[in-house]
């Protein structure tokens, strides 16, 4: 029976020198979801994300990708099976220009490997050429293609936000991981990182996302989850977030109604 959860943490937790960053956390993402988690700064947000992503061995606990056990695998084996992450503070490769940093997202290219860079030089074009047109077309999906041949460090830091997301959908991704992705960036901006992320969503792709704008979590984000001092308090609909007496006082403020 195929699983429902895209993500699913089985008491998964995070020690450092004694003390517990996430302790025994146990949730699931729906497949298909745009799933929220929300929680005050050394909620244990940010570590979660980076054991889920492979940056992080977790002290205890399971994680399952697709209803596959892929506890301990490393970024770039996840990356393989279709989980991507993007940061907080954006992290291109700031001489390179827009579009190379998004040609060189794919792993195990052709010219990676010493043998085919000596002797299969046309393959290594074919896929070069190949690559290109995908990243020009994801380009042109995320508004960046007039940006192509810009440095990376050059653009905003909206326009960073971008690419980071534009550098993701290169591995073909089904689940998302998204680190505050409205954080610095402006209205219009925000606007079309959310248009295309509700895009990718109905293509079938499901979004993890930390977010600190509450507007936008219970705009765009369904189910919530919210983390305190490393502990799961709440799991359930933005409907329910807004009435949650806890997450009002603690975390939501006067997000409107």
């Amino acid at each position: 029976m195929e699983t429902e959860s895209a993500i699913q943490t089985e008491s998964i937790a995070r020690e450092f020198g004694g003390f517990r960053a996430v302790d025994g956390v146990s949730i699931s993402v729906r497949k298909g979801s745009i799933t929220g988690l929300i929680g005050p700064n050394g909620a244990g947000k940010t570590t979660l994300f980076n054991m889920i992503a492979g940056a992080l061995s977790p002290t205890a606990g399971r994680f399952r990708l697709n209803g596959e056990d892929v506890t301990g695998l490393s970024p770039e084996a996840l990356y393989a099976k279709g989980l991507a992450r993007t940061f907080q503070i954006p992290r291109p490769f700031k001489r390179m220009s827009v579009l190379e940093n998004v040609m060189v997202a794919p792993r195990e290219q052709a010219g990676e490997n010493l043998f085919a860079a000596l002797f299969g030089r046309r393959r290594i074009a074919g896929e070069e050429e190949r690559l290109r047109e995908r990243a020009l077309g994801i380009l042109d999906f995320m508004t960046l293609r007039p940006l192509a041949d810009q440095p990376a460090g050059k653009i905003s830091g909206g326009q960073a936000k971008l690419l980071e997301l534009a550098r993701a959908l290169m591995g073909e991704p089904s689940v998302i991981l998204l680190d505050e992705p409205a954080a610095g960036v402006n209205p219009s901006l925000t606007n079309i990182l959310v248009e295309r992320i509700e895009e990718l969503n109905r293509r079938g792709i499901t979004f993890f996302i930390i977010e600190h704008d509450m507007d936008f979590v219970m705009r765009h984000c369904e189910p919530v989850i919210a983390l305190a001092e490393g502990r799961v308090i709440f799991e359930g609909t933005a409907e329910q977030a807004r009435a949650n007496p806890l997450l009002l006082d603690a975390y939501l403020g006067t997000v409107a109604a």
